[in-house]
């Protein structure tokens, strides 16, 4: 009694049809779908390291100068 049979999932899907229908269906399966390809993308390019961040040096060859702020660990 806790499971259904394969009948009882065959008549939920039709009535799903039914209600919805089959290009309703179809694009909330689409949205889904490229729901989860952002997700996994947003997850891909967080983990990559960024490049973009490092200064590159002049055509002249001079370095250039950073400013930072140290944190101090001992608080």
């Amino acid at each position: 009694m806790g499971s259904f049979s394969i009948w009882h999932w065959l008549i939920v899907l039709v009535i799903v049809m039914l209600v919805f229908g089959t290009k309703k269906l179809r694009n909330i399966g689409q949205d889904l779908g490229g729901a989860v390809k952002g997700f996994k993308d947003g997850m891909k390019s967080a983990e990559e390291p960024k490049t973009d961040q490092i200064p590159s040096q002049s055509a002249s060859g001079a370095e250039k100068t950073v400013d930072v702020q140290a944190k101090d660990l001992n608080k």
